[in-house]
């Protein structure tokens, strides 16, 4: 499990990594505690946190975001 805190663009990262299947990882939405949203993954926790880190600064929104994502 993994989680990501970010207080902006939420639905956009929840819609980006339930998305993504081109890799070792899945990512599947669990629950949101305030700005914490919680994805259970297939794979490697930390690697899946880095995956998803670069995945989201790969988009236009999110290189200007402030955002962490670890593993849970």
């Amino acid at each position: 499990m993994i989680s990501i805190s970010s207080a902006m663009q939420q639905d956009a990262i929840k819609e980006l990594l339930e998305g993504y299947g081109e890799g070792d990882f899945t990512y599947s939405f669990k629950e949101k505690k305030g700005i914490k949203m919680f994805f259970e993954v297939t794979g490697d926790p930390e690697a899946a946190a880095a995956q998803a880190k670069a995945l989201i600064k790969a988009q236009p929104w999110g290189s200007v975001l402030y955002f962490q994502s670890v593993p849970a």
